[in-house]
């Protein structure tokens, strides 16, 4: 595992320093518009935040996040809250004067379901896949403002009963670099 480490820290300071990417490290934190796919099921407004590290090449950008994230719906028997640890790899690519179009997977851990204020987390799977899009601006002085809508791939219920239960997400986001090299 060290010499893993000690490998990539390597090629990514020789990358750096040969001028061919750019790396910076933040912070973000914005409002989720949450929702499944279920009929009934109304939106809820909550919260994420997170780190996030991009790693820029040119007009290509990737960007790695660890994301806590409230999610759910409200129904007729009351709201449904879900608490994932939500891990998105975004590709961005870049349109003139920061502007980016974003892309990529999204794997979450639920560490949390309550409904009505009972404990529910064991009729939910423990993890969850998701395909994020989106758009957003990278601001001068390390400020970004993403809009993205999280669309759930896989059915989160731990019953083989009833309709598949998927996320959706709509999240809004300000985020702001802490450092960059190159």
């Amino acid at each position: 595992m060290k010499k893993t480490l000690l490998t990539l820290s390597l090629v990514l300071i020789s990358v750096i320093a040969f001028g061919q990417a750019s790396v910076s490290l933040g912070l973000k934190a914005g409002a989720n518009f949450a929702n499944t796919n279920i009929d009934e099921s109304e939106s809820i407004t909550s919260f994420h935040g997170g780190a996030y590290g991009l790693i820029k090449f040119a007009n290509i950008g990737v960007q790695p996040e660890v994301l806590f994230s409230k999610q759910g719906g409200s129904f007729t028997s009351g709201d449904v809250d879900f608490t994932y640890v939500n891990i998105p790899v975004v590709a961005k690519f870049y349109l003139p004067l920061g502007l980016n179009l974003q892309a990529g997977p999204q794997f979450g851990i639920l560490t949390n379901a309550e409904q009505n204020g009972n404990d529910i987390k064991d009729a939910f799977k423990s993890s969850d896949l998701s395909a994020a899009l989106g758009a957003g601006w990278d601001a001068p002085f390390g400020l970004q403002f993403t809009a993205r809508y999280v669309l759930g791939l896989s059915n989160i219920s731990d019953s083989d009963i009833g309709d598949a239960i998927k996320n959706r997400t709509f999240q809004l986001s300000i985020g702001y670099s802490l450092f960059k090299l190159g």
